[in-house]
C-alpha cells in the first residue's frame, strides 16, 4: 500500500509514538507485507526467527521490537508491539469509511454495466464496461473490476483478511488496507468470497472463471484463464499461475505457488508448491504417477501381513 504522499521517518514515528534509527527525513513511501515489499516500504517483524528475513528484505524501513544493527541504506522504527503499530499506520492512512448509500457517490460504473437491486457498492469502487452484478452482491471499498465481468448473487468482494495475532485477552486482527482487483472477462459464481489484500492486492486474472461458493484468501493472485470449481478454499498469499484447473472441494494452504496449467482433482489437499503442466490428486496432493504407486503399495500391505503371519 502506497501512501497518498511521501512521509519522513520522523513523521511516521510520531504517528505510532515510537523511537527510530535513521535520518529524520528518511523517505517512507508506503507499507507492505514481506512477500510484496519494495524500496520505500515499511515491513513489520515481531519474532527473532524472522528478524534477518525482514532486515534483508527489499523494505527500507523495518518496524521491529528490538534495537538491532541497522543495515546500510535502511531505517528502523523501534516498537514494543510492531503488530499493533502496523495496524495504527494502516488505520491512519486507510481508515474505515462508512457509506449511507447502496452505491457510494465515489463509485464509478462503466458503460452498459448493470447493477441489480439489493447490491452494495462501496467507496472508490471502479466497475468497468459491460459488467453484470447480480442481486445481493457486496463490493467493498477500493475494489477494481474490469470490463465484461459477471458476478453472481450473494458474492462478497473485499472482506477483511483472516489474519490474527493470539493475545492473552483474545485474537487481534491485522487490519486490511489492500484491494481486490478483478480483471476483464472474469466470471464470479454465486456466494463466492474474495478477501482484500492486507496491504497489497488480491487479484483474479483475465478470463478466469470461478464456480459457486469459492473462498479466495487475502493477497492471493490467480492467473489468467484459470478454472476453479465449487467449494474450493484458497488461503492467503497463494500464487496460482495461468490456465490452472482446480476441481471441487480442493483445499490450498497459504504461501505456495501452483504452476502454469496444473490440474488438481477434486477433494485434494495442497500443502506445498506444485509444478506446472502436471495433474495432481490426494491429500497431501501429489502427481498422478507417484500417487498411484503409493496406492498400489498400500494395497499390498494385507498380502504382506498374511505372508508374515504364515511364517
Amino acid at each position: 500500500m502506497k501512501f497518498p504522499n511521501p512521509h519522513t521517518l520522523k513523521q511516521i514515528s510520531e504517528i505510532i509514538d515510537c523511537q527510530f534509527i535513521g535520518d529524520d527525513n528518511f523517505q517512507v513511501l508506503g507499507m507492505n507485507e514481506i512477500h510484496v515489499v519494495e524500496a520505500g516500504d515499511i515491513v513489520f517483524v515481531d519474532h527473532p526467527k524472522y528478524y534477518d528475513k525482514a532486515l534483508e528484505s527489499a523494505a527500507t524501513i523495518v518496524l521491529i521490537n528490538k534495537e538491532v544493527a541497522c543495515p546500510e541504506g535502511k531505517a528502523l522504527l523501534i516498537s514494543d508491539d510492531p503488530f499493533r503499530d502496523f495496524n495504527k499506520i494502516t488505520q491512519h492512512f486507510k481508515p474505515f469509511q462508512s457509506s449511507n448509500l447502496a452505491i457510494a457517490t465515489s463509485a464509478e460504473i462503466g458503460k452498459n454495466s448493470i447493477v441489480q437491486p439489493n447490491c452494495f457498492v462501496g467507496n472508490n469502487v471502479i466497475i468497468g464496461d459491460n459488467c453484470v452484478i447480480h442481486s445481493n452482491v457486496s463490493i467493498y471499498d477500493d475494489t477494481i473490476i474490469g470490463n465484461n465481468v459477471t458476478i453472481h448473487a450473494g458474492a462478497v468482494i473485499g472482506a477483511s483478511a483472516f489474519y490474527y495475532k493470539n493475545r492473552p485477552e483474545g485474537f487481534d486482527q491485522l487490519k486490511s488496507g489492500g484491494r481486490v482487483i478483478i480483471e476483464d472477462h472474469v466470471d464470479i459464481g454465486a456466494l463466492c468470497t474474495i478477501d482484500r489484500g492486507v496491504t497489497a492486492d488480491t487479484t483474479i486474472g483475465e478470463g478466469s472463471k470461478l464456480d459457486n461458493q469459492i473462498q479466495v484468501g487475502h493477497d492471493t493472485v490467480i492467473g489468467k484463464k484459470c478454472l476453479i470449481a465449487s467449494q474450493v478454499g484458497i488461503a492467503g498469499c497463494v500464487i496460482i499461475e495461468d490456465e490452472v484447473t482446480i476441481w471441487g472441494q480442493v483445499g490450498i494452504t497459504s504461501g505456495i505457488t501452483i504452476g502454469k496449467k496444473a490440474v488438481i482433482s477434486a477433494q485434494s489437499g495442497v500443502s506445498k508448491s506444485l509444478e506446472g503442466h502436471k495433474s495432481y490428486f490426494g491429500t497431501p496432493a501429489d502427481d498422478f504417477r507417484s500417487k498411484y504407486k503409493e496406492i498400489a503399495s498400500i494395497r499390498k500391505i494385507p498380502e504382506i501381513l498374511e505372508k508374515l503371519k504364515i511364517k
